[in-house]
């Protein structure tokens, strides 16, 4: 089998040239939002992003055109929305079409001299130099934080213990806040926890890694109590060892809150015992499963996480200070949970919702016994199961109109004074964050969770601003606290640039290095309070292979790090030369 596509313009232009005579075949695919054929085949049906087309007869050994274009407004703005995982259905075989997506290929980055500061990111509140410089090829790690610093060199191949004399002393510090004092005899850490003694060991690290020590002061203490990156691990199975991977590099920026997305419309795949057909029925999408094969790079795709690999992954955050939160996600991007409970759904419901991924019955229904039954269940199960105490969930792109075709919906509205969708959304939302609450754990959820008549989620939650700052300001002014993760700023699955032959969405924007330092997480200090952290997020779905990750969370993620701990801001060209440095601590090419 041979397959190629190409771009040109809005259209993609697929090229296969089978190796045998196929009477009837069907081209299946999938890609970043509802697509249909043009030319050369007819869309039979689909889900979502998932295509069926139909082909005429197809002749060994000559070519057959077909064009695949985006709909509803959208249009492929690289090669990352060309047809994912293509293969062809034909007299009961299902034949996989040779596809193997680069992923992004980085550019070079500018060489702009001399970095302004320390080789660090992010940089510290305050240096002061001392005369001289000192060659320290490993330091001594008695303590539990600099021991798991020295865990941490050896996994990405460096050293990090040794001789050279370190003293470590305990003072009233705020969380995670160090001094670190370099002479040309000793190294003294002053720290009032783990986590400021561990990060004095990061800052040791990572100027090993440029050379030798500068000897001065180093006084540091981040800016917000949570800094953290998201991972969508539903639309894409990574392995448990690229989990671990982005762990390393979350503690060497100094990050540490990791919001684990293992639930959504695809894929729910973390392996509960409460409803084990839960995850079965939907840990690998394709030929022969429930779902067919969404966002995935070939046939079949998939995987799911034991309890074991959970809390391998819980523990080795705690090492690292990082505390893992999991996302449950609801109303919402539950197609997989509807479709594995379709009793979730009310029967006579006829309305014509559909999510902005092309998804019709993606909603559960607050008003079925069972959604409640299966909810509340597993949020008891995994929130028991994270020690974090933290438990998000979800409660975004809730699609226009959800329930109003709904009897059963519309007369529990009537029940509770309810008259929009954002009402029984915020009511639901609410009494699911109530389980919560009881079970011992902090509900969060997206920036939709404040909508509704009654104020939302409420129960002290932590609301996640994505779609812009706007709606995370107007959170904290109701009283919430937030985290702001705007797209437009720390979405890492945008493209880095318009360039064609980039890759990545582009819905939010093109977001470049510049882009993701370029804005205040805090623009009305009134609200200081209330803004509890910044976060980076990365949304998986044009990911088919996990190697495509680093090179569009790097180096990105500087800037993440540097909004999560800096106060003081830092220009562009001086992110740009740290990049280029921390180029020698985190190849992008690969894991570490």
């Amino acid at each position: 089998m041979e397959y190629t596509c190409r771009l040109d313009g809005a259209k993609m232009i697929c090229s296969i040239t089978s190796d045998r005579d196929l009477a009837a075949p069907i081209l299946c695919f999938s890609g970043m939002a509802p697509m249909t054929a043009t030319k050369g085949g007819e869309r039979l049906r689909g889900m979502g992003s998932f295509t069926e087309v139909a082909l005429p007869d197809l002749k060994a050994g000559h070519p057959h055109e077909v064009v695949v274009e985006y709909t509803d407004g959208h249009r492929a703005a690289n090669r990352a929305w060309l047809p994912l995982g293509p293969y062809l259905r034909a007299q009961g075989e299902a034949i996989a079409l040779p596809y193997h997506p680069k992923g992004r290929v980085p550019p070079l980055l500018p060489d702009l001299g001399p970095i302004d500061g320390l080789p660090l990111v992010p940089q510290p509140v305050n240096w002061t130099p001392s005369d001289g410089t000192v060659d320290v090829t490993g330091v001594q790690c008695g303590d539990d934080a600099l021991t798991a610093v020295a865990d941490l060199a050896a996994r990405r191949g460096w050293r990090f213990d040794g001789d050279f004399p370190v003293r470590i002393t305990t003072a009233d510090m705020a969380a995670d806040a160090y001094r670190l004092q370099i002479t040309p005899k000793s190294i003294h850490i002053t720290a009032g926890d783990y986590g400021g003694r561990f990060y004095a060991g990061v800052t040791l690290l990572t100027l090993m890694q440029a050379g030798p020590l500068p000897c001065g002061v180093i006084s540091d203490a981040p800016r917000f109590g949570w800094r953290g990156q998201h991972l969508d691990t539903a639309r894409h199975y990574y392995q448990p060892q690229t989990i671990l991977d982005l762990l390393d590099l979350m503690a060497l920026l100094k990050l540490n809150r990791f919001h684990w997305h293992f639930a959504d419309d695809e894929a729910f795949r973390l392996e509960i015992d409460s409803f084990p057909e839960l995850w079965q029925k939907t840990a690998f999408c394709g030929e022969g499963h429930l779902l067919p094969a969404l966002f995935a790079g070939g046939i079949k795709a998939g995987g799911s996480y034991s309890k074991a690999t959970a809390r391998q992954i819980i523990a080795r955050a705690a090492t690292l200070n990082i505390e893992v939160m999991p996302e449950i996600e609801a109303p919402a991007h539950a197609l997989a949970m509807t479709h594995v409970f379709p009793d979730m759904r009310d029967p006579a419901d006829n309305g014509p919702e559909t999510s902005v991924q092309g998804y019709q019955g993606n909603c559960v229904n607050p008003a079925m016994p069972r959604t409640w039954d299966v909810l509340d269940a597993i949020a008891i199960e995994v929130g028991n199961l994270f020690p974090f105490g933290h438990l998000h969930l979800g409660c975004d792109e809730l699609p226009k109109d959800t329930w109003m075709g709904s009897p059963k919906a519309r007369a529990l509205m009537k029940e509770k004074g309810l008259n929009t969708t954002q009402d029984l959304q915020g009511w639901t939302i609410a009494k699911l964050a109530e389980t919560v609450v009881q079970n011992g754990q902090r509900p969060a959820a997206w920036e939709e969770a404040a909508q509704g008549a009654n104020g939302g989620i409420g129960h002290d939650a932590i609301l996640f601003s994505w779609t812009g700052q706007g709606p995370g300001l107007e959170a904290a002014r109701a009283g919430y606290d937030v985290v702001m993760s705007p797209a437009q700023h720390v979405y890492l699955d945008m493209a880095h640039s318009a360039d064609p032959d980039d890759w990545g969405a582009s819905w939010a924007a093109f977001i470049s290095l510049a882009d993701t330092i370029n804005w205040d997480p805090v623009p009305d200090p009134a609200l200081a309070d209330r803004i509890i952290g910044v976060q980076g997020t990365f949304w998986s779905e044009f990911t088919t292979e996990d190697s495509q990750i680093w090179p569009m969370l790097m180096p990105r993620m500087l800037g993440v790090a540097v909004k999560a701990w800096q106060v003081d801001p830092i220009s562009a060209d001086n992110l740009t030369r740290l990049a280029v440095s921390y180029q020698r601590i985190w190849p992008v090419d690969r894991a570490g």
